[in-house]
């Protein structure tokens, strides 16, 4: 019955917020889950996110490391043994913020990220990805404070959001991509539609 959901998307769309409202639905159903999310849900992990989103300057391929290192951690303390208890696992962030960020957002060659994502990964693959597309201006609006990334030019954000648009567009399968400027009660709804359908066809009667 395990499952494993990701939340991705640009600076200000709601994403957290999402898998907060996804998560206690769940739970509320009888069904076991956990929230996590990148870079964090371990000790080391939130080290490093102190680390990354704080004043320090990191250039591209540190923060690149830095951030694999985060999510093997991750995954192999956190995530697998829950899919492996039959845990549907969500998490606010995975490789895919790796690709858009680093990738599309900071320049570097996607054939390198791709390598030091299978290797922060260690092959795994969500079932779901949820994609909350919002304008960039928008997004940025929507947050008070700003981090080592939110500060970044517009012309980075504005990238970041059409390499997610191009994952999501590659691998349809994979992506659900809503409107974030729709209201939250309708976000949800969205996404619940698709997260029951999933849970249906592992077999689970809700």
């Amino acid at each position: 019955m395990s499952l494993f959901i990701t939340f991705e998307g640009g600076e200000g769309c709601g994403k957290s917020s999402q898998a907060r409202v996804l998560y206690r639905r769940l739970l509320k159903l009888g069904v076991p889950a956990l929230l996590t999310h990148e870079p964090g849900g371990t000790p080391l992990g939130n080290s490093l996110r102190r680390w990354l989103k704080g004043k320090n300057e990191v250039d591209p391929q540190t923060e690149l490391l830095l951030f694999n290192a985060s999510r093997a951690h991750l995954v192999s303390q956190v995530i697998r043994p829950a899919i492996e208890k039959g845990t549907v696992v969500i998490c606010d962030r995975f490789s895919d913020s790796t690709v858009a960020y680093q990738g599309y957002g900071r320049g570097l060659e996607l054939s390198l990220i791709q390598a030091a994502n299978s290797i922060g990964t260690q092959g795994l693959r969500p079932d779901l990805t949820v994609l909350l597309d919002l304008p960039v201006e928008q997004g940025l609006a929507r947050k008070r404070r700003h981090d080592r990334f939110e500060r970044e030019e517009l012309a980075f954000h504005q990238r970041v959001r059409q390499g997610y648009l191009e994952m999501a567009k590659a691998e349809p399968e994979r992506w659900l991509v809503i409107d974030a400027s729709l209201p939250k009660k309708e976000v949800g709804r969205f996404i619940w539609v698709r997260v029951e359908a999933l849970l249906r066809a592992k077999g689970l009667s809700l």
